[in-house]
């Protein structure tokens, strides 16, 4: 097992990611922008760092978890940034989704010192980071991937090597274009339903078994139906995502139009003040355009 491992970012995924690495018997440093959660974590075990630096200096392999790429620039190869830390053979993993193009900038600054990097990017949201079954789409050397396996496996139920550096954050990003277009069709499907009379829990029930269940569809409807929209996945940190896939499909060629609309459709709820809600919020776009809403209450 590695001697000393490094998480930097202890946000709403961070947390449990880092404590779930802490139960599998690692020895972990954290840093965090925020004190609070660098305090929580350490009170199960964890040493804090002062900053990305000092966590580098300390440990062999270092994971960020941070919300967007500007973010990760600044941290990996800031002042006082893991590239002023770490030693040649370290091995920075970005856990979180990051354009693919900064991966691999990122990933060419920490060469130039002999630092190893892999992205890594996770999907499951909060409930799979608490429990550890998050999966993960890695992307970096194939030697790398494997040594860091376990480490992985401390934390997700899947972890699959996808190519070099970058495939990783490709993979996510193909991942939330089907994630976002799932929304607003299982969206559609129970508006329809709602507003013709029929029971949306029955019809989920009816359709979850065949061709157009997913595990999209079971995590969501519900709790569209229940009207739970605390954030799992916020809207706003799907935005960042879909603006990312929109800027990664221009660069290589690939039009997306049904990302796009659903892109539209997000940027209409954030303007509504719903920016900090779940994702599945987005059949409050539908219902407000057909003006019903799907709820339990709503049973015939």
């Amino acid at each position: 097992m590695m001697s000393r491992i490094g998480f930097i970012g202890l946000g709403i995924m961070g947390k449990p990611m880092s404590n779930n690495l802490l139960k599998a018997g690692y020895d972990l440093v954290v840093y965090s922008r925020s004190p609070e959660p660098v305090l929580e974590v350490a009170g199960f075990g964890a040493k804090a760092g002062t900053s990305p630096k000092d966590v580098a200096s300390k440990t062999e392999v270092i994971i960020t978890m941070l919300p967007d790429s500007p973010h990760v620039k600044e941290v990996v190869l800031g002042p006082d940034g893991i590239i002023e830390g770490a030693h040649p053979g370290s091995i920075v993993i970005d856990m979180g989704s990051t354009a693919p193009l900064v991966t691999r900038e990122v990933a060419a600054g920490l060469a130039k010192k002999g630092i190893r990097m892999m992205d890594a990017p996770v999907s499951g949201g909060e409930p799979k980071a608490v429990d550890g079954t998050l999966s993960i789409m890695a992307g970096g050397d194939k030697a790398d991937f494997e040594k860091c396996y376990p480490v992985f496996k401390a934390m997700g139920s899947s972890a699959v090597h996808c190519g070099g550096v970058g495939a990783g954050s490709i993979t996510k990003l193909a991942n939330q274009i089907i994630v976002a277009l799932n929304i607003p069709a299982m969206s559609e499907a129970l508006v329809l339903a709602v507003k013709a009379g029929v029971n949306p829990e029955l019809v989920f029930k009816a359709i979850r078994g065949g061709l157009a269940g997913s595990a999209v569809l079971d995590a969501k409807a519900p709790l569209v139906m229940e009207r739970k929209f605390e954030p799992g996945g916020r809207i706003n940190t799907h935005i960042k995502d879909l603006k990312n896939v929109l800027e990664t499909g221009h660069e290589v060629g690939a039009p997306l139009p049904l990302t796009a609309s659903v892109m539209e459709m997000m940027q209409a709820l954030k303007t509504a003040g719903l920016g900090n809600a779940d994702h599945g919020a987005l059949i409050r776009y539908y219902e407000m355009l057909a003006q019903i809403e799907v709820e339990l209450s709503n049973l015939v």
